[in-house]
Protein backbone atom coordinates (compact mmCIF):
# COMPACT_ATOMS: atom_id res chain seq x y z
CA UNK A 1 0.00 0.00 0.00
CA UNK A 2 1.30 3.41 -0.93
CA UNK A 3 0.28 6.74 0.70
CA UNK A 4 1.09 10.03 -0.99
CA UNK A 5 0.63 13.27 0.95
CA UNK A 6 -1.21 15.90 -1.11
CA UNK A 7 -0.41 19.49 -0.13
CA UNK A 8 -0.84 21.80 -3.14
CA UNK A 9 1.38 24.90 -3.18
CA UNK A 10 -1.74 27.01 -3.89
CA UNK A 11 -3.01 26.24 -0.35
CA UNK A 12 -1.49 27.39 2.94
CA UNK A 13 1.15 24.95 4.22
CA UNK A 14 -0.58 22.48 6.56
CA UNK A 15 0.39 22.48 10.21
CA UNK A 16 -0.73 19.48 12.25
CA UNK A 17 -2.62 17.90 9.33
CA UNK A 18 -2.31 17.18 5.60
CA UNK A 19 -4.67 18.57 2.97
CA UNK A 20 -5.10 15.13 1.42
CA UNK A 21 -3.69 11.64 1.28
CA UNK A 22 -3.82 9.59 -1.90
CA UNK A 23 -3.78 5.84 -1.25
CA UNK A 24 -3.13 3.04 -3.73
CA UNK A 25 -4.11 -0.45 -2.59
CA UNK A 26 -5.31 -1.60 0.80
CA UNK A 27 -8.63 -2.15 2.53
CA UNK A 28 -10.79 0.74 3.77
CA UNK A 29 -11.96 0.84 7.39
CA UNK A 30 -14.68 3.36 8.22
CA UNK A 31 -14.45 4.18 11.92
CA UNK A 32 -17.56 5.27 13.81
CA UNK A 33 -17.37 8.38 15.94
CA UNK A 34 -15.50 7.51 19.10
CA UNK A 35 -16.17 9.46 22.27
CA UNK A 36 -14.33 9.11 25.57
CA UNK A 37 -16.29 6.04 26.67
CA UNK A 38 -14.41 3.49 28.69
CA UNK A 39 -15.14 -0.25 28.50
CA UNK A 40 -18.14 0.28 30.80
CA UNK A 41 -19.72 2.71 28.32
CA UNK A 42 -19.34 5.71 30.63
CA UNK A 43 -17.45 8.88 29.70
CA UNK A 44 -14.06 9.04 31.42
CA UNK A 45 -12.84 12.26 33.04
CA UNK A 46 -15.97 14.42 32.83
CA UNK A 47 -14.96 18.05 32.34
CA UNK A 48 -11.37 17.25 31.23
CA UNK A 49 -10.96 17.70 27.47
CA UNK A 50 -7.36 16.44 27.33
CA UNK A 51 -8.10 13.25 29.28
CA UNK A 52 -11.15 12.63 27.10
CA UNK A 53 -9.08 13.24 23.95
CA UNK A 54 -6.61 10.62 25.17
CA UNK A 55 -9.43 8.09 25.72
CA UNK A 56 -10.74 8.82 22.24
CA UNK A 57 -7.24 8.11 20.85
CA UNK A 58 -7.20 4.79 22.76
CA UNK A 59 -10.59 3.92 21.29
CA UNK A 60 -9.52 4.79 17.72
CA UNK A 61 -6.35 2.74 18.18
CA UNK A 62 -8.41 -0.24 19.36
CA UNK A 63 -10.68 -0.03 16.29
CA UNK A 64 -7.73 0.31 13.89
CA UNK A 65 -5.93 -2.65 15.48
CA UNK A 66 -9.09 -4.78 15.50
CA UNK A 67 -9.28 -4.12 11.75
CA UNK A 68 -5.71 -5.36 11.30
CA UNK A 69 -4.04 -1.95 11.14
CA UNK A 70 -2.55 0.81 13.26
CA UNK A 71 -3.39 4.45 13.97
CA UNK A 72 -0.91 5.50 11.29
CA UNK A 73 -3.19 3.77 8.76
CA UNK A 74 -5.81 6.44 9.47
CA UNK A 75 -5.97 8.81 6.51
CA UNK A 76 -8.89 11.04 7.60
CA UNK A 77 -10.12 12.27 10.98
CA UNK A 78 -13.15 14.42 11.69
CA UNK A 79 -12.98 15.95 15.17
CA UNK A 80 -16.10 17.23 16.89
CA UNK A 81 -15.71 19.32 20.05
CA UNK A 82 -18.18 20.89 22.47
CA UNK A 83 -16.05 24.05 22.69
CA UNK A 84 -13.62 25.29 20.06
CA UNK A 85 -12.27 27.78 22.62
CA UNK A 86 -11.50 24.98 25.10
CA UNK A 87 -9.86 22.95 22.30
CA UNK A 88 -7.69 25.89 21.19
CA UNK A 89 -6.80 26.71 24.79
CA UNK A 90 -5.58 23.14 25.36
CA UNK A 91 -3.98 22.69 21.92
CA UNK A 92 -0.45 22.09 23.23
CA UNK A 93 -1.61 19.32 25.57
CA UNK A 94 -3.88 17.83 22.90
CA UNK A 95 -0.98 17.94 20.41
CA UNK A 96 1.25 16.09 22.87
CA UNK A 97 -1.38 13.35 23.25
CA UNK A 98 -1.89 13.21 19.47
CA UNK A 99 1.85 12.82 18.80
CA UNK A 100 2.11 10.06 21.43
CA UNK A 101 -0.19 7.99 19.18
CA UNK A 102 0.66 9.25 15.67
CA UNK A 103 4.27 10.41 16.02
CA UNK A 104 5.01 12.85 13.20
CA UNK A 105 2.26 11.45 10.94
CA UNK A 106 -0.78 13.65 10.30
CA UNK A 107 -3.96 12.50 8.53
CA UNK A 108 -6.25 14.85 6.64
CA UNK A 109 -8.40 16.44 9.36
CA UNK A 110 -11.36 18.70 10.01
CA UNK A 111 -12.57 20.21 13.29
CA UNK A 112 -16.16 21.19 14.11
CA UNK A 113 -17.73 22.73 17.19
CA UNK A 114 -21.08 21.05 17.86
CA UNK A 115 -24.04 21.73 20.11
CA UNK A 116 -24.04 18.38 21.89
CA UNK A 117 -23.17 14.71 21.89
CA UNK A 118 -25.08 11.50 22.54
CA UNK A 119 -23.60 11.35 26.05
CA UNK A 120 -23.99 14.54 28.07
CA UNK A 121 -20.47 14.39 29.63
CA UNK A 122 -18.71 14.03 26.26
CA UNK A 123 -16.49 16.95 25.22
CA UNK A 124 -14.97 15.41 22.06
CA UNK A 125 -15.80 12.76 19.47
CA UNK A 126 -13.66 11.70 16.52
CA UNK A 127 -14.53 9.60 13.49
CA UNK A 128 -12.00 8.32 11.00
CA UNK A 129 -11.19 6.47 7.84
CA UNK A 130 -8.23 4.12 7.68
CA UNK A 131 -6.67 2.32 4.73
CA UNK A 132 -5.00 -0.89 5.85
CA UNK A 133 -2.52 -2.86 3.75
CA UNK A 134 -3.84 -6.02 2.12
CA UNK A 135 -2.80 -9.22 3.87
Amino acid sequence: MEKQLINPPSLPPPRGFNHGILVNGGRTLFMAGQDASGADGKIVAPGDLVAQFEQVMRNLKAVAEAGGGAVTDIVKLTIFVASRQDYLGRLKDIGRVFRSYFGGYYPAMALFEVGGFFQDDALVEIEGIAVIADK
